[in-house]
């Protein structure tokens, strides 16, 4: 029997794809309407669709992915200061009785404390392992810059705190409207310091989410410039490294994150509250465009829904185009910062992960 070749059985699978392939590809509807949207070059036009919550997560974090939007997230943000501060106070009255829980069930304790003069939390865990007696971590909240302060600003210091089992400072910084841009960035910077004059900084890190993760790369970036001494290693989940709508996910991930929805409304006027007038370019305000060359080590975290995603994808290319070791975590199906619940399996992976960086990384 004659062999036919390879490269000519491809030849008759391509020629025939137009009508074999076509009419098992391309059903009516849907598929044809999106074929003829998108026949030109130009910007994607997709058609409306339905998102099935995946079966391959936990079922703890299928329920955050199946829940509705925030209450108020598609309403008009505050447009007086006293609204904006309002938002803070109620933010932090709502979290108190979680926040209780929480630092019961991870046996972790909260101290109020000053440092140089701002505000600040030490968490502590019950068990300290005695190989991070003589580290450190510091924390900046989250919270759009808006809110998240007080008792509040602590969440993911205690779930840092209790299962990696590190000591943490967690930073009270000031917030807008009393306190734009920079005093974030000031009392951040201003701990940092003084902590470097008392802990080895190679035996400290520094990590933060959302606002907090872009106000934790930006930090670092200023030490950097300032030539201060670096910690050893950061961690950044999903950071709002780009405080402008810019980044594929702003628009691929519009209304799939269930948490933040959308950067109109909420995010545009919180950025635009807390830069003040600034240029939101600035990489103090958006470290997205920051020099990382000889940056610490860092983890991202982001999930495959998180409206974030190219803010932290982005980081990470930068990062390693400027030769700096980036470890970069994507989780499946997840929206915004839906990570702070330990009960949550891939919530205690992200901070198991982050442990486990930090531990290879920090000195003794």
């Amino acid at each position: 029997m004659k062999t036919i070749p390879v490269s000519l059985l491809l030849c008759g699978l391509i020629a025939l794809a137009p009508v074999a392939w076509g009419k098992i590809l391309l059903p009516s509807g849907a598929t044809q309407s999106a074929a003829a949207d998108n026949a030109v070059a130009g910007p994607r036009r997709v058609p409306a669709r339905v998102l099935p919550v995946p079966g391959d997560v936990s079922k703890q974090l299928q329920a955050l992915i199946r829940a509705p939007y925030p209450a108020n997230v598609l309403t008009p943000p505050p447009n007086t200061n006293e609204a904006w501060a309002a938002l803070d106070k109620q933010f932090n009255m709502d979290w108190s009785k979680t926040l209780a829980e929480l630092r019961k069930s991870l046996k972790v304790s909260v101290e109020p404390a000053t440092i140089a003069g701002v505000k600040a939390y030490i968490v502590t865990p019950a068990a300290l392992p005695s190989s991070n007696r003589n580290r450190l971590l510091v924390h900046l909240h989250g919270g759009g810059f808006v809110a998240g302060g007080g008792e509040a600003a602590t969440t993911e210091a205690i779930v840092m705190a209790g299962i990696g089992g590190f000591r943490v400072i967690s930073i009270d910084y000031r917030m807008p409207p009393q306190a734009p841009f920079p005093a974030a960035l000031d009392d951040a910077l201003t701990v940092w310091e003084a902590l470097a004059q008392t802990v080895k900084p190679q035996n400290m890190a520094i990590f933060g989410a959302s606002a907090g993760g872009g106000l934790a790369l930006a930090t670092v970036l200023r030490a950097k410039d300032e030539g201060l001494p670096l910690p050893a290693a950061v961690a950044a989940l999903t950071p709002w490294s780009d405080l402008n709508k810019v980044g594929d996910s702003y628009y691929a991930n519009e209304y799939v994150d269930n948490m933040l929805v959308t950067w109109d409304g909420w995010l545009a006027a919180s950025a635009q509250l807390y830069a003040n007038g600034h240029d939101l370019k600035d990489p103090y305000l958006s470290p997205v465009y920051g020099d990382f060359k000889n940056f610490p080590p860092t983890i991202l975290t982001a999930g495959t829904r998180d409206l974030f995603l190219s803010n932290t994808v982005r980081v990470h290319r930068n990062m390693r185009r400027a030769g700096v070791f980036a470890d970069l975590n994507v989780y499946e199906g997840m929206s915004h910062g839906q990570f702070a619940g330990p009960d949550v399996p891939e919530s205690r992976e992200i901070f198991e992960e982050i442990a486990r960086f930090f531990d290879a990384r920090l000195g003794q």
